[in-house]
């Protein structure tokens, strides 16, 4: 009994105390330590898809140069010219917005002799890139332009009107290949697939270049151009990244 009275005292000595010192000290901090501890283990599988599509739209760039011996007489030459080019496709359908001047420039022609700078006459030339939303008159619109007196056609580039639907297409075929192959792989591995974590995703494709550069100083007698847009494929290449459970 004096054991148990020994223990019943010295519990009630320290609350006492206790109380004392939280009256003195003020009231006694607690504090808790979280950890968070994350899962790192993911698995990455890539799918790719793709699309074939033909072009809807032809970029044309067409140039006209011209000599004069004022600057004047230079670019009233280019500008007839030009005018004349802008009717004879407005003819075909093309508007006026697809029609847009990239380049305009006057220089002078200068004789050295005798170590005098002399000017000779001037250099003039400006080009159009022509946007054809009909990609059935591409041969039509260059016969035309030439015809008109365009002397240069620098390059020819085609391309897709909707190309976000043609990619969205290619996107998907990517995303459900990936998620065949993920599914695939953990089966044989034996593995769960956890939620997804990252995805992630490059283009490939796409492009219609025709690259084309010649001096078109072309006769009444000349050859139709013979232009074929072709067809090509819009590439997408999907990484999805899984938790491993």
């Amino acid at each position: 009994m004096q054991k148990v009275g020994a223990i019943v005292l010295s519990i009630f000595a320290f609350f006492v105390l206790l109380f004392l010192y939280t009256k003195i000290a003020g009231p006694i901090s607690f504090s808790i330590n979280s950890i968070t501890t994350t899962k790192s283990d993911t698995f990455n599988v890539s799918g790719e898809g793709s699309v074939t599509v033909k072009p809807d739209i032809a970029l044309i760039s067409a140039g006209v140069t011209a000599k004069g011996n004022t600057v004047k007489e230079a670019q009233d030459q280019i500008n007839t010219v030009s005018n004349n080019i802008a009717a004879s496709i407005k003819k075909l359908g093309v508007e006026e917005k697809d029609i847009q001047t990239t380049n305009y420039t006057i220089n002078p022609n200068y004789d050295f002799q005798s170590n005098i700078q002399r000017i000779t006459g001037y250099n003039a030339s400006t080009n159009f890139l022509i946007k054809i939303r009909n990609i059935d008159l591409i041969n039509q619109v260059i016969d035309a332009a030439t015809t008109s007196g365009a002397n240069q056609i620098s390059s020819i580039s085609f391309d897709v009107d909707e190309k976000a639907k043609a990619e969205d297409e290619a996107r998907k075929k990517a995303v459900d290949a990936a998620k065949k192959k993920a599914e695939s792989a953990a089966r044989i591995a034996g593995f769960r697939l956890g939620k997804l974590v990252n995805y992630s995703e490059n283009f490939g494709g796409g492009a219609f270049p025709i690259p084309l550069s010649r001096d078109l100083s072309i006769s009444a007698g000349s050859p139709k151009t013979e232009i074929e847009p072709g067809s090509s494929e819009i590439k997408v290449n999907a990484t999805l990244s899984y938790e491993i459970l």
